[in-house]
């Protein structure tokens, strides 16, 4: 996702820091005293403008949800929304999602979200999938038992290749959706790009799978 430069964005995130956590590995263990709560905790990896993610915390008050985005100018357009809204249930971290296991405790995760990843389609960047086994190894490490991983994507290559990851990793599919808006979901929140390429007619694909 491009977006224009934004000099105030890094001050703007640090005046946020109860929206944006300045040092999230200090939380792992125990992002329930973040949120000083005992709710389940769904994170989204790659959150964007946080469209997907304030919906989904405005449909499920009693879920606390933890957006991570690395690109600030990005950022700063999710946390205007929790400062406007102001749901009580989102917090982000500013970072990439190299290292999930430093910043989450194991077995500390119920849900991750995958929407609208990059999809890396030089077969010599695979490693950078974020449905790649290393990637897949954190998620296992931080999803509490039977936790679930929920893709979306209107890439069919990133798709198929995520399909097939996850089998080979031994991982069991509970959904595969190959046209989300013909599946008509009513509890589907859409992110800016899903709305963005679904007007287009643009498929989308989205796909369940669990840590067996």
């Amino acid at each position: 996702m491009r977006a224009r430069y934004k000099p105030w964005a890094d001050d703007y995130l640090k005046e946020n820091n109860n929206i944006v956590v300045p040092n999230p590995s200090d939380y792992k263990g125990d992002w329930q005293a973040k949120f000083t709560n005992h709710a389940p905790i769904h994170l989204e990896i790659g959150t964007g403008k946080g469209q997907f993610i304030m919906g989904m915390a405005q449909q499920f008050p009693n879920v606390n949800f933890i957006g991570i985005e690395v690109v600030q100018s990005i950022l700063v357009s999710a946390v205007q929304k929790v400062v406007e809204e102001q749901p009580g249930n989102v917090c982000f971290i500013s970072d990439d999602a190299d290292n999930v296991t430093d910043i989450f405790g194991e077995n500390e995760v119920d849900k991750i979200y995958l929407n609208f990843s990059d999809p890396w389609p030089k077969n010599k960047h695979a490693k950078r999938r974020l449905t790649y086994k290393t990637f897949l190894e954190q998620y296992q490490s931080i999803l509490k038992p039977g936790g679930e991983i929920v893709l979306k994507t209107d890439n069919m290559h990133l798709f198929e290749y995520s399909l097939v990851s996850f089998s080979q990793f031994g991982m069991e599919l509970e959904e595969v959706v190959l046209d989300l808006h013909e599946f008509n979901d009513p509890t589907n929140i859409m992110t800016e790009y899903e709305e963005k390429f679904s007007a287009k007619g643009q498929p989308i694909y989205r796909c369940r799978a669990t840590f067996v």
